[in-house]
């Protein structure tokens, strides 16, 4: 996380910017390389009767909600709508695919269009800027690294796109985001 501060710390006055963000995710490839900081039994998705289909867990965040870095462990099959962070945000391949699409323009200008897709999977990732909106959609389960400027907690402002209603709406907090840390410290 010293390394991602620090990445920020150089960026050009008014945040990062697309460079800083892929740099940040450079990064964080290089660390879930080290295959075995990252036990999956530590990472445990849902069950089925734990009424959601991921959970994200907490590795790191500074103690002001800033530079979040969570596993999010999938199940087996989970889908959001288009949304946007209103902090930058980087996710990484683990285990398993996640197919991200990116669309054009930013939330509140109307409905979505895709303008291209990315598979996050081992070796590959993706970085977006605070404006930029993107979907998640995973087949068959995934572990996969997501950080974050902001702690998702502090993110008031997100918003999504709900097709039902063809309205931009905020989006809710993530139901289930449990400390990994804890289990970090008792080894």
């Amino acid at each position: 996380m010293a390394d991602i501060r620090a990445i920020e710390d150089r960026s050009p006055p008014g945040g990062l910017d697309r460079d800083g963000v892929e740099a940040i995710r450079d990064r964080l490839l290089d660390l879930v390389a080290e295959r075995e900081l990252f036990p999956a039994a530590d990472f445990p998705p849902p069950g089925p009767d734990d009424g959601t289909q991921s959970i994200l867990y907490r590795l790191a965040e500074d103690g002001d909600g800033r530079h979040a870095l969570y596993a999010n462990a999938c199940r087996d099959s989970t889908a959001s709508p288009p949304h946007d962070h209103t902090t930058w945000a980087v996710i990484v391949g683990f285990d398993g695919e996640e197919l991200n699409r990116i669309y054009d323009g930013r939330a509140g200008a109307g409905e979505p269009t895709v303008e291209r897709e990315v598979v996050v999977k081992e070796g590959a990732g993706v970085a977006f800027l605070p404006e930029d909106v993107h979907s998640i959609h995973i087949d068959g389960g995934a572990l996969n690294l997501h950080c974050y400027g902001r702690g998702l907690e502090h993110l008031e402002r997100r918003r999504f796109w709900d097709r039902a209603r063809g309205e931009w709406r905020v989006f809710p907090a993530h139901p289930d985001i449990r400390d990994a840390r804890l289990n970090a410290s008792s080894r």
